[in-house]
């Protein structure tokens, strides 16, 4: 068997609340989705779609959730709030950058989680602030 090229290459989505069209930066320096809100030092970027889907349905705002397909326009790494703390191995596939994420297009007709659990996680969100958690951003 020999190696051939092939067509599929990586998809990486982007959970949000903000209204962006093709062609759009994502980039740092901008309000985070969570949080207190500050300037985030990094972009987040899934290569799954369900890591997406709860970045959208976490993110701060009254606008409807949005995920874009996004194309990174530098180097990837692990995002340490995830892989390191919570989930070794990276199974989630997040990654953070602190160059720009180029919008593709936006995915429509997701399927959510049900609210209970979207409700649940919230309120473990909403704890760990209130124990001064908030997410690594060195």
């Amino acid at each position: 068997m020999t190696a051939a090229a092939t067509p599929f290459v990586a998809a990486f989505f982007h959970g949000t609340r903000a209204a962006l069209g093709q062609g759009d930066l994502i980039e740092a320096g901008r309000a985070s989705n969570y949080g207190a809100r500050k300037a985030a030092g990094w972009v987040y970027v899934s290569a799954t779609l369900d890591a997406a889907v709860w970045g959208a349905e976490l993110a701060a705002g009254d606008g409807p959730g949005r995920i874009y397909v996004v194309e990174p326009t530098g180097a990837l790494e692990d995002d340490p709030n995830l892989t390191d703390q919570r989930f070794p191995g990276n199974p989630s596939r997040s990654y953070r950058t602190r160059e720009p994420l180029r919008v593709l297009g936006e995915v429509v007709g997701w399927t959510g989680h049900p609210a209970e659990q979207v409700a649940q996680m919230r309120a473990h969100v909403a704890d760990l602030a209130a124990q001064g958690i908030e997410a690594i951003d060195d």
